[in-house]
């Protein structure tokens, strides 16, 4: 019998090593009905592992399991899978998506939970053969959206819609769960607008009046202040500390992550680039790319320089990069060094020395099941034949296992990748540190050109300065031209030389990085003629 006086949850002494690596040591955390929870470390700190402990996932049971207990309402239980976890009333939105793209939000939201009308057919078969209840579908589908006060459209395909809405897709199917008494949201912000990021807040407000308790991870720190009630910080697989969320600070928080004080970039040296050559120049650029607007944009990028591309989400500044890479059908023209890159191939801009590091990095960054010497050295193998012993003239070639593992080692080193060795798979590897693979794979090209997109969404605030500093030596060092785009204007501040704003898929200005915030997001908000 579950005790009515007992925390929702206890988790007590939970210990968990992967492959041999201690990932979690003594975590204890309690949780009260309606309780909102912030949990903050940095990348491989051992956030998302204990929230996959908690959730029933299959990759803690197939690594060993994890000692210590978990008790809901005072019983102990031990969930095999998720779900049993969504049976005691757990849901959980996970940082990648996991929707069917060819069903509406409405479907999604009822997966495998479909009210059914018997039917004559039905009746004599069995049950398998029943209708769907449409309208009842509608119905539910509506209410959950309703109790998560953020308004999507029901009957998108989620295909068509732009990310943030994605995200609040997979909140409304968990809140379309009658039992639902506690909700984890991993990274849940990281996608979103300042506007979404705000309704979210506002809809963990009011799960958490209506008594869902929820446990929220970000770094986003001044959400976590903003809306929850207790902050828990991890760092290196311990809990450091447990907070009231009124009783510290984002300064604080910060420290407490990274046992250090972060200084969020070594030195701002923006520099002024107007004297140097155009290296690109793109003209009346379109691109489709679902949930992006690129119409017309007319841009030139200046050899040896850092540009920052910003703008609120859907209004294409993620599908610039996507456009040029040939990864979305794209019209219009670009030029790069005097000669026209044709769009829609991807291969010729690998050839012409362009690299791109793409914001989606499960879906074009990794190779999840291989090795991180793969990874890191693959694409260069493919396009520039490096890393190749080559013997009777080049009619054989042999992988040069040496060198292969030497530059994995230099970026593992160089970006501070936390792993236990660079046989290691990219799958095993924390958000953050596949983000930096991905970085590295690019670096082993030695491009004299990068599109990097997103390049610190979803990592934590020392991996980002890390990030941001080992883009800013790249190009410092090697004299890469870099393009950065990112939603978070700060950054793009801290490294940047001149920033361009899109909005309503053309460039609505570019000004030097110096400027004030404000100027920027006077551009955001500009509506382009």
């Amino acid at each position: 019998m579950s005790n009515a006086n007992a925390p929702l949850l206890e988790m007590r002494n939970i210990k968990k090593d992967f492959f041999g690596n201690q990932v979690l040591t003594d975590i204890n955390l309690t949780l009260q009905r309606g309780e909102v929870l912030g949990l903050c470390g940095e990348n491989g700190a051992g956030k998302s592992t204990l929230m996959k402990i908690l959730f029933g996932m299959d990759v803690i049971r197939e690594t060993g399991g994890y000692e210590g207990d978990i008790l809901v309402e005072g019983e102990k239980v031990c969930f095999e899978t998720p779900f049993d976890a969504l049976a005691a009333g757990i849901g959980m939105v996970h940082q990648e998506f996991s929707l069917i793209p060819g069903f509406t939000a409405t479907e999604n939201i009822l997966l495998n939970r479909e009210p059914k009308k018997r039917n004559v057919i039905s009746e004599v078969f069995g049950e398998r053969l029943d209708t769907l209840d449409y309208n009842e579908m509608t119905g539910r589908a509506e209410a959950a959206i309703e109790k998560m006060g953020f308004s999507i459209d029901k009957d998108m395909v989620i295909s068509n819609m732009p990310v943030g809405h994605k995200q609040f897709t997979e909140i409304a199917r968990e809140l379309s769960k009658d039992q639902l008494k506690l909700l984890i949201l991993d990274e849940p912000t990281a996608v979103l607008t300042e506007k979404e990021a705000e309704a979210l807040l506002d809809s963990i407000r009011s799960m958490s009046e209506k008594g869902i308790a929820v446990i929220f991870i970000t770094h986003r720190l001044h959400e976590i202040l903003s809306v929850c009630n207790r902050v828990l910080v991890m760092r290196d697989g311990f809990v450091v500390n447990d907070v009231p969320a009124d009783k510290t600070t984002v300064s604080e928080i910060s420290k407490w992550m990274v046992g250090r004080s972060v200084s969020s970039v070594t030195s701002r040296d923006i520099r002024d680039m107007s004297s140097a050559r155009t290296i690109m120049s793109i003209r009346k650029l379109w691109v489709d790319m679902p949930g992006e607007t690129v119409r017309n944009v007319d841009l030139d990028v200046r050899e040896g320089e850092i540009l920052g591309i910003g703008g609120l989400a859907g209004q294409g500044k993620l599908g610039i990069p996507n456009g040029i890479m040939g990864l979305y059908e794209a019209g219009g023209s670009v030029e790069f060094e005097g000669k026209n890159i044709p769009l829609n191939s991807p291969r010729k801009c690998l050839d012409a020395s362009i690299a791109f590091v793409s914001e989606d990095r499960r879906g074009v960054g990794l190779l999840l099941d291989e090795t991180l010497e793969w990874n890191v050295a693959f694409p260069a193998m493919q396009v520039q034949e490096k890393f190749l012993k080559k013997f009777l003239g080049g009619l054989v070639t042999w992988r040069d296992e040496k060198a292969i593992r030497e530059v994995t080692e230099k970026y593992i080193d160089e970006l501070a990748i936390k792993c236990i060795g660079s046989k290691q798979k990219a799958k095993e590897l924390s958000g953050g540190n596949q983000q930096k693979i991905c970085l590295a794979k690019a670096f082993a090209l030695e491009p004299k050109f990068l599109f990097v997109s997103e390049p610190t969404r979803g990592i934590d605030v020392g991996a980002k300065a890390l990030v941001l500093d080992a883009l800013k030596k790249f190009n410092h060092e090697s004299g890469v031209t870099v393009v950065m785009i990112s939603s978070e204007l700060e950054e793009l501040r801290q490294i940047c030389d001149r920033i361009a704003i899109v909005s309503g898929g053309r460039i609505a200005g570019i000004l030097p990085a110096t400027n004030p915030s404000e100027d920027f997001g006077m551009l955001m908000v500009s509506m382009v003629k």
